[in-house]
């Protein structure tokens, strides 16, 4: 698989691929687990069979003792990935890993401390080297991310920024303005997890942002069930499931069905975001 394939000056792969998905008729279906949950060899064997089952692109979450944007779930694979030894590092060889079999773009979802600590540009480098395709920082306000730009600059990487429904209109300029990838509209305000209903307006929110940016646009936080999969993809050109997928992965943890288990509600989610089906889903 081709590692350096990423920023063109038709795109990045993640950009391309999302817009690819519409251009189709379907919505796109970006799929979060944890990385080093419940080890390593889980999360390539994990990756590339979610990839198989339909999802167009894959979010890695590195795990950080200190997490701002995580809920419940995913704080508690975080801590048993860092309990089992998880490294940086170790989550960038794992990226290798998949790369060499598939070309499903590839997000890693951190904050700013693992990446400074690491070193800026050295993480730059290190992740397009093997593959690796953007970079999700919830943590670090667009006025504060001229260093890591300039990094990240240098290499095909895409720092994709996230609008939450109290960013006023103001900022969207500058939010939009360096964006890579896709913009990353979250659902609630709060932390990360399943909820049974959510109530933003999400078609006032992704038209806010279409205003100041051509990239694709998605939403997450909060989103576990087909239904509401195929409810919030009306608005926006993919959506991202997270703690539903990590809840299932420590519900079989270590058991022969896990991996399965994972893929059946990867190909649920994605079936859900076909053409036939987000339409005829009534809005939340």
């Amino acid at each position: 698989m081709n590692k350096k394939m990423n920023k063109t000056s038709s795109g990045s792969r993640i950009e391309n691929k999302l817009k690819d998905v519409p251009a189709r008729g379907d919505k796109g279906l970006i799929a979060y687990i944890t990385a080093g949950d419940p080890n390593l060899d889980a999360t390539v064997e994990l990756a590339l069979a979610m990839g198989e089952a339909g999802a167009d692109v894959l979010e890695l979450g590195v795990p950080f003792s200190d997490p701002v944007a995580d809920g419940p779930v995913i704080q508690a694979a975080s801590q048993r990935a860092l309990a089992g030894g998880v490294t940086v590092r170790g989550i960038i060889g794992a990226v290798e890993q998949i790369r060499q079999h598939s070309d499903v773009p590839l997000v890693l979802m951190t904050y700013y401390n693992p990446v400074y600590q690491y070193g800026l540009e050295r993480f730059a480098a290190d992740v397009a080297e093997a593959g690796g395709d953007g970079l999700i920082l919830p943590d670090l306000p667009p006025e504060e991310s001229g260093a890591l730009l300039r990094a990240t600059d240098k290499y095909p990487i895409d720092l994709i920024p996230l609008v939450t429904p109290n960013t006023p209109d103001r900022r969207l300029p500058l939010i939009c303005e360096r964006a890579g990838g896709f913009i990353y509209c979250v659902s609630v305000t709060g932390v990360t997890g399943e909820r049974e209903s959510i109530v933003t307006d999400f078609s006032a929110m992704t038209a806010g942002v279409r205003r100041h940016s051509p990239l694709p646009v998605a939403v997450g936080f909060g989103i576990a069930r087909p239904e509401q999969a195929a409810a919030v993809a009306r608005h926006c050109d993919a959506v991202v499931v997270g703690s539903a997928l990590v809840n299932i992965i420590a519900r079989h943890s270590g058991a022969p069905g896990m991996v399965d288990a994972v893929c059946r509600r990867v190909r649920d989610l994605k079936n859900a975001l076909t053409g036939p089906e987000v339409s005829d889903v009534a809005a939340l």
